[in-house]
């Protein structure tokens, strides 16, 4: 239903599915674009004030969305134009929230600006990477972010977020679990420097032939991740079904003690230290589990290229795709005793 919104046209039922990466799920009730931080504001406070649920859309390549759609007003972000300021010998980028994120990438790497050049690929918009503390490859934007300016719903006024109150964790913050604060930009510190940090990432420092530590030229980082992310399905192309997703589907867990998993295992399995655990691999819990590259359920199935990610093969519902999710959610607990929690935002539904 109209909202009432005078800073923009109102759009009424717009299929929201092909704003997604997964092409699935319902239409907008209501739909507006924000093209500034100003408009994003506006929006969301007209919404809060007609008690209108809200959903706020940038790129869709992280989100589950009910096959009923969004009741209420969807604003789609499109925010744009990074700040950049020299503090003593780093470089400060404020960027807003509707600027995608590859592009920014691509450019501080051709800028000469170390720090995010492993986070190559990644789709969607920069608003969405604090609330996820996206990572691959090693980095993870936590370890550049120096602050978030956020609109308050609550307190219905802008402020800046620090590191720590963000609550940053593995795959995590405090976004993820509160609608209260609406990222309206992110502040990264990059240092100057034609190297990357330390390759901390086995396959990646396999890939560019250097030593795990050692740093690599900036290009030859992005260039290296762009390769392994398309030979796992994870850079959009819209002629390649593999790509038809949100990328990493489950995270990895993290267990506190191993006994129990251990007592199911035969041999060897991949792990790594994490906030004071131990991380297992997903993708091999799940192919171990007895679902292989391509295990499919009618029209939606786990990638040909990469285990960790459930794609829609054309013609899906969310129904569909959260099936074979549970199916395997469930054939990994039966098999480890491990459960697995997705890694997408899930809109309108449960999982």
């Amino acid at each position: 239903m109209p909202v009432g919104l005078a800073l923009v046209q109102e759009q009424y039922d717009v299929p929201l599915a092909p704003l997604t990466t997964f092409r699935l799920g319902g239409p907008a009730g209501t739909l507006v674009e924000a093209a500034s931080e100003t408009d994003i504001v506006a929006a969301v406070r007209i919404a809060d004030a007609a008690g209108s649920p809200l959903l706020l859309l940038g790129g869709g390549s992280n989100l589950v969305l009910a096959d009923q759609g969004w009741p209420g007003l969807t604003v789609l972000l499109r925010s744009r134009g990074v700040q950049r300021r020299r503090d003593g010998d780093r470089v400060l980028l404020t960027v807003p929230a509707g600027e995608p994120w590859d592009e920014l990438v691509a450019g501080a790497v051709a800028d000469g600006l170390s720090g995010i050049e492993a986070l190559s690929g990644i789709p969607g918009l920069s608003g969405a990477t604090p609330v996820q503390n996206v990572g691959a490859y090693g980095q993870e934007v936590a370890e550049t972010i120096t602050g978030v300016t956020v609109w308050d719903r609550y307190r219905a006024e802008t402020c800046r977020l620090s590191t720590v109150d963000c609550e940053f964790a593995y795959r995590t913050s405090l976004f993820k679990h509160t609608d209260r604060y609406v990222v309206l930009s992110v502040e990264f510190v990059l240092e100057p420097s034609p190297l990357s940090t330390p390759v901390r990432y086995a396959e990646l420092a396999r890939t560019l032939g250097v030593a795990v530590g050692d740093r690599a030229k900036l290009a030859d980082v992005r260039a290296a991740v762009l390769d392994l992310r398309r030979g796992k399905g994870m850079v959009l192309d819209p002629a390649d079904h593999d790509t038809w997703s949100a990328g990493s589907f489950f995270t990895n867990p993290v267990l506190s003690t191993v006994d129990e998993f251990e007592s199911r295992v035969d041999g060897a399995y991949p792990s790594w230290p994490a906030d004071g655990g131990t991380k297992l691999s997903a993708a091999w819990l799940i192919e171990h589990a007895g679902f292989p590259k391509g295990y499919a359920r009618g029209p939606v199935a786990l990638s040909g290229k990469h285990t960790l990610a459930l794609t829609n093969r054309g013609g899906a519902t969310t129904a569909d795709l959260l099936a074979l999710a549970r199916e395997i959610r469930a054939g990994v607990l039966d098999r480890f005793g491990v459960t697995l929690h997705p890694e997408p935002r899930l809109v309108g539904v449960e999982f």
